[in-house]
Order: structure tokens, then C-alpha cells, then sequence
């Protein structure tokens, strides 16, 4: 409220940054004056349904958020700011997307969470198009035009009504992070892992480790006997769709994954929660343990972020890179797509020992059906390659240890799995093998 205040006064300081969050009903027009500064406005959590006819005045605006507002359409007038290229509107009422509020330099669109049943034929023509965010819909399809959109890297999908997912779609030469789970034609699980039920009561909740878009993560004791206690972390998740999708099928696909020694290990699943809410428990990460990377940047858009001084031993870029395509290949014999093949997924301790996790973009499909699983591993072959790539721009070259061949061998494989033909990619089987050898000759 005193930015807020500051804003109507004409105190304000130019800035290239707003946020106001206060419930608002009208778009304050004293935002204009800042047209000559501003580069990312954030109205998110306000009473908006419209916005002014001469809001393209804003002509450095680079990034806009109008998340948890009450706009019916995307405004039109967006398109007439020459730069600006992310648009949210994630949790609004928004039916109907018009073509004209389609601006050709769009990167990143977030529509997350409206009741939009159908898109533009002309969202094809978003040539520049790279993170689209279309979870908690009406969708019952995809306009065939958007095959167009050939540097789509990251779409989202989950909790529409798709009957299927269009051929051209896992094709495109750049996606690597899909998500579709909570439609007509999602498989459900047909893995059958026995998972143990673990009650409420036997639990000693501690304090939060963290909390994400699904849900809250907190330390806590499990009373397993009489006699005998552990530490465990205890997740239990929000009701509402995320970006992603819906909590109920990270965790069903939580539960589905299995155990591998490159997994979060999942030790039950919570039962009369007092609030009847759904939960796991799961085993307690060692705090030695940090996050490999920072999740995507407004500039990154789609690639994780690095704090400038991260570097990588080639010895912790091979451990790491094996221990994550030896995880992601055995989700993939469990027919589980990941969807968010991240760094900023990825925890790792001092020794290079990876644990890989986060299933809130993760979809299930029949594992014994050659041609869609491929299709769909190979998609996600291409975010490893991202990742790989990643850890290589970050070797550290005060390494005591550098092999070249090795260097160039990885780098090889790094360019193999971002094929721009997804077909000619390497599966994770392959690539486990290859890193292997690698491995062998690095020693």
C-alpha cells in the first residue's frame, strides 16, 4: 500500500520494476507516467478486469503479470507494447483468447488456471514462442497451426480435456518439457508398487523445510514402532492446480517411481490427516545436500539459472550426469514422463551424488507401447542434453583433472540428445552406456 500511496502522490521513484498487490479495482493511469522506466509490472492479486486503451504508452514494458485478477479476455491492447514478451494471467476467468492480443515477440504466456476451451488458430504464427502454460482449462485440442511454433520448448497441459496429444507436437525440434497428466486420454498409473500407509498420529511434525506451488514440506518424526522413531520429511499437499497441474498426480506418479538410488525415496503415504488432506512421507535428505541450479530467469525463460561463480570438477559433471540418466531411464521403464528435467530439481552433496526430484509436471503413458514412449523419451532426452550442457558451460577450468577427449566426448553425447530431430536421439538406455565408457576412460 505505500508503493501504492507513493505511486498517486507522484512521489514515486522511476524504476524499471512495479508491483502492486492490494486488491485493486481500477488500473491506477499514474502507472503510465512511468512509461519512460518500466520494465516489469506485476498487478497479480487485484480486482482487474480491464485494462486502460492507451496502456501501449508503456513502451519499455518488457514483462506483465496480472495473476489472481478477474479479466474475462486477454486485452488487445497488450500487443501495442513494442517489447513486451512475457504475459501472465495465470487464475483468472479467461474464456476467450482473441487473436489481436497475440503479439508476434511473445516468448513466455502463462494462462494457467481460466476456463479457455479453445485457442487461435493464429497462436501459430508465435514464431518466438518458447514457454506456453496452459494447465486447468477447457482445452479439447490444440489448433493444427500451432506446428508452426518451432521454438515451443515448454508447454503445459495437464488438466485440460485432451482426447489425445497431436502427432506434430512431439516432433517439434526444441521442446523438452511436457506435461499433460489430468486429461481424458492421461494413462493412469499401471505401475504396481506396494506403498506402506503411514498415520497421522505416528507423526511429530517439526519445522517447514519448504514450500512449493504443491504443497508444504516439513521436518517430522515417524514413530515406525514402539521402540523405534526416524527422521523423515513429510509432505502434505495443497487442493489447488499449480503450473504444472494438479497435486494428486505428483503424487500418484510419487508413489509410482519406484526406488533408485538417485530418487527422493518415498517411505508411505499419509492417512487421516486431520483436514483429510493427501501427503507422503519421505525420507529425510541430508542437509550436505544443495539444489544444483536456480529454476528459469525471466531472461532464461525456459534454461535454469546459475549464481555466476557456479563450476563444475569434471569428475562431479560425470557422477552427476550418470546418476541423472540412470534415474530419469528407470522412470521411463515405469512409463513415467518427468516433464521438468531440471537442475533446480536436482539436489547434490559435496561428492557428487545426485537426487533427483519435484513430480509435479510428471505424466504417466504405457510404458509397452514402442512408439509414443520413444516419442515421448526422446522429448525428455533433449532437457537432459540441456542439463548436460549446462554442467559443461560450467566446468570449472582450474580443474586438476582435464582430459580432452573426455571433455570432447561428453560434449558429443550433450549434442546428440538436442538432435533437432527428436527420432535421431539417443533413449536413456543408450545414454547410461555412453557415459559409462566415458566413465571408464576417465579413470
Amino acid at each position: 500500500m505505500e508503493t501504492f500511496n507513493l505511486l498517486r502522490s507522484g512521489q514515486l521513484e522511476p524504476s524499471n520494476r512495479l508491483a502492486l498487490n492490494c486488491g485493486l479495482t481500477q488500473f491506477p493511469l499514474e502507472i503510465l507516467d512511468l512509461a519512460d522506466s518500466l520494465e516489469i509490472l506485476d498487478l497479480s492479486n487485484n480486482r482487474l478486469n480491464s485494462l486502460p486503451d492507451d496502456f501501449g504508452r508503456l513502451t519499455h514494458l518488457k514483462a506483465a503479470f496480472f495473476f489472481n485478477n478477474q479479466f474475462e479476455e486477454i486485452p488487445e491492447v497488450l500487443a501495442q507494447c513494442p517489447q513486451l514478451s512475457v504475459i501472465g494471467f495465470k487464475s483468472n476467468r479467461i474464456r476467450r483468447v482473441s487473436a489481436p492480443a497475440l503479439s508476434p515477440i511473445i516468448r513466455w504466456l502463462t494462462l494457467t488456471d481460466n476456463q479457455i476451451e479453445q485457442l487461435p488458430p493464429e497462436i501459430g504464427t508465435l514464431s518466438k514462442l518458447q514457454k506456453l502454460m496452459l494447465a486447468g482449462n477447457r482445452l479439447r485440442s490444440l489448433p493444427d497451426e500451432m506446428a508452426d511454433c518451432q521454438n515451443l520448448e515448454l508447454i503445459r497441459l495437464s488438466a485440460n480435456q485432451l482426447s489425445s496429444l497431436p502427432a506434430w507436437l512431439l516432433s517439434l525440434p526444441r521442446l523438452a518439457w511436457l506435461a499433460y497428466s489430468g486429461n481424458p486420454f492421461a494413462n493412469a498409473s499401471t505401475a504396481k508398487q506396494s506403498i506402506a500407509t503411514i498415520d497421522w498420529t505416528d507423526l511429530t511434525l517439526g519445522n517447514t523445510l519448504g514450500q512449493g506451488a504443491s504443497g508444504i514440506i516439513s521436518k517430522g518424526l515417524w514413530r515406525v514402532t514402539q521402540t523405534e522413531t526416524k527422521d523423515v520429511a513429510i509432505k502434505v499437499f495443497k487442493g489447488k492446480i499449480t503450473s504444472d497441474g494438479l497435486p494428486i498426480d505428483e503424487m500418484q506418479a510419487c508413489i509410482a517411481s519406484g526406488s533408485h538410488p538417485n530418487l527422493v525415496t518415498v517411505l508411505g503415504q499419509l492417512v487421516n490427516h486431520p483436514e483429510a488432506t493427501a501427503g507422503l512421507v519421505l525420507s529425510l535428505i541430508p542437509p550436505d545436500y544443495k539444489n544444483l541450479g536456480h529454476p528459469p530467469s525471466l531472461d532464461t525463460c525456459t534454461r535454469d539459472s546459475y549464481p555466476p561463480d557456479t563450476v563444475f570438477s569434471l569428475a562431479d559433471i560425470l557422477r552427476i550426469a550418470e546418476g541423472i540418466a540412470s534415474a530419469v531411464a528407470h522412470l521411463h521403464r515405469q512409463g513415467i514422463l518427468h516433464g521438468d528435467l531440471y537442475a533446480h530439481n536436482i539436489l547434490v552433496n559435496d561428492h557428487g551424488h545426485s537426487l533427483f526430484g519435484d513430480f509435479g509436471a510428471a505424466s504417466f503413458y504405457d510404458a509397452i507401447a514402442p512408439s509414443t514412449g520413444a516419442a515421448l523419451e526422446h522429448l525428455e532426452v533433449r532437457a537432459f542434453g540441456c542439463l548436460l550442457e549446462d554442467l559443461l558451460d560450467h566446468w570449472d577450468q582450474k580443474d586438476v583433472i582435464y582430459q580432452p577427449d573426455i571433455m570432447a566426448r561428453l560434449r558429443h553425447l550433450q549434442q546428440d540428445c538436442m538432435h533437432p530431430t527428436p527420432s535421431l536421439r539417443p533413449l536413456f538406455t543408450s545414454i547410461c552406456d555412453r557415459l559409462t565408457r566415458i566413465n571408464q576412460g576417465a579413470d
